[in-house]
């Protein structure tokens, strides 16, 4: 084989979660009152376009959880040798952002180092200069030449994704159109906006999203679009690479926290009495402690133990995963008490309803009633929460990046990004790309996210459903 598949840890849960996604959604579509709500969701403009953007994302960090090990190169077909590097999708595809590694800093189109350099001159003297970059704008000749370069290719990307969007709204008409229907008139029921599902705007969104992503991956080749770090890595590779690592913390530990806030929740709730006062001092207990020490006792105790079983983490990818699987976990057993709080208010009400009461009275078991009766009832809470956390989690792990407690030093993220960045700022001349390359990111992220979440809430709040 030319490569030999990787199953990081955290690759496996993402494979999970994503069968999990799937096997609801099918659940959904067999049951009118889970449909409902969903299809208040889909018809919200905004919501649509949130969820193009939040897909594109996704996408992004799928690829970066297929790993795998390349080939060496140079054995003979008999010979099965794998290199030590654990290489993902992504890196693949990105080969030329990845390898092509500049000496230290470099801005944005630039064609030359951002720090002056004593370089030596051919005749032997020594001079002051900024040095041309190894790969950044190496195929001009003249710094005039970069602005119609430029333009010229980003006009040649913004064609050939214009020409893609246009080719996909084609098959999307010749599908969506109805019996009988022509073309045209599907398309100017496109235009219009005429139907329940706001598809105009999801198609504006996606050709937005293919044009921007037809030039930076064009243009990429070329120049690097958003400058180059320290070490002269392109910046742009480290923003997709991080996509991975804000999509595990959101999602990961949403898994974790999901089972101790349902059923310490209703268990509360629904016994009352010691049960309740045990719940309650436990997680007031933990609520008490503060978080950001927790996660710094947890990820410093597990550098103890990957630092005395190093045959048990064999690069440094490993090391790296684990720590941010640990960091999940943590995050999960720290935030689960709001949840908690929640159910058990809702199902301090619940109980006392007549069906419940009727339930109990011909023989149901309490188990059974709270998993019938009482959960699918706080399933809306439960799925707002997930929602409105998923973004509070992406932020918390840039938080405890910047602090030093946060995600392996070696992982790419956006928090690894704005703390390297702190000392950047303070340099003359400034670096500043770093930063807002991270911040871009990570906001199109938070607020796609906090947009779909708003349509949830209003969609799933039986207070807020029209």
């Amino acid at each position: 084989m030319p490569f030999l598949p990787v199953f990081l840890t955290t690759d496996i849960l993402i494979y999970l979660l994503l069968a999990a996604i799937v096997g609801f959604a099918v659940y959904t579509s067999r049951h009118e009152h889970l449909r409902v709500p969903w299809r208040q969701v889909a018809r919200r403009p905004m919501a649509m376009a949130a969820l193009v953007i939040l897909l594109a994302y996704v996408v992004v960090g799928l690829m970066d959880s297929m790993h795998f090990r390349p080939r060496l190169e140079g054995l003979n077909p008999a010979e099965r040798g794998y290199s030590n590097e654990v290489l993902s999708v992504l890196d693949y595809v990105a080969r030329p952002l990845r390898t092509r590694v500049e000496t230290t800093y470099s801005a944005p189109f630039a064609m030359t180092a951002y720090i002056m350099e004593t370089v030596e001159s051919r005749d032997g003297h020594r001079v002051r200069e900024y040095p041309r970059l190894k790969y950044g704008g190496a195929h001009l000749k003249d710094a005039a030449e970069r602005a119609a370069d430029i333009a010229r290719r980003a006009g040649a990307a913004t064609a050939a994704g214009a020409a893609s969007w246009l080719l996909m709204v084609v098959v999307f008409l010749l599908i969506w159109r109805q019996h009988g229907e022509p073309s045209t008139q599907a398309a100017r029921r496109l235009v219009r906006g005429d139907s329940p599902v706001p598809w105009r705007t999801i198609w504006i969104t996606s050709g937005i999203l293919i044009v921007v992503a037809a030039n930076a991956g064009y243009l990429s080749l070329y120049y690097h679009i958003a400058g180059t770090d320290q070490v002269g890595q392109d910046v742009f590779y480290k923003s997709l690479k991080s996509v991975r690592t804000g999509l595990v913390i959101g999602t990961l530990t949403t898994l974790v926290m999901l089972p101790f806030a349902a059923l310490f929740g209703i268990t509360a709730g629904y016994f009352r009495g010691w049960v309740d006062d045990v719940i309650q001092y436990t997680y007031t207990t933990l609520s008490s402690i503060p978080g950001v020490l927790l996660i710094a006792a947890a990820i410093l105790s597990l550098q103890v133990y990957v630092a005395n079983h190093p045959e048990a983490f064999p690069d440094t990818t490993s090391r790296a995963d684990i720590r941010l699987l640990f960091l999940c976990l943590i995050l999960g057993v720290t935030s689960w008490t709001s949840l908690c709080r929640l159910l058990r208010g809702e199902t301090l009400k619940l109980r006392e309803v007549d069906y419940i009461q009727a339930s109990r009275a011909l023989g149901a078991g309490h188990f059974s009633v709270m998993a019938r009766h009482i959960l699918p009832n706080v399933m809306h809470i439960i799925l707002i929460t997930v929602v409105l956390d998923f973004s509070g989690l992406v932020l918390a792990e840039a938080v405890l990046s910047y602090v030093g407690v946060g995600v392996d030093p070696t992982m790419d993220s956006w928090g690894n990004m704005i703390n390297s960045a702190r000392l950047e700022m303070a340099r003359e001349p400034i670096v500043w790309w770093s930063l807002a390359s991270a911040f871009v990111f990570m906001f199109g992220l938070v607020l796609s996210a906090n947009l779909f979440a708003d349509a949830v809430r209003d969609a799933f709040d039986p207070r807020l459903r029209k």
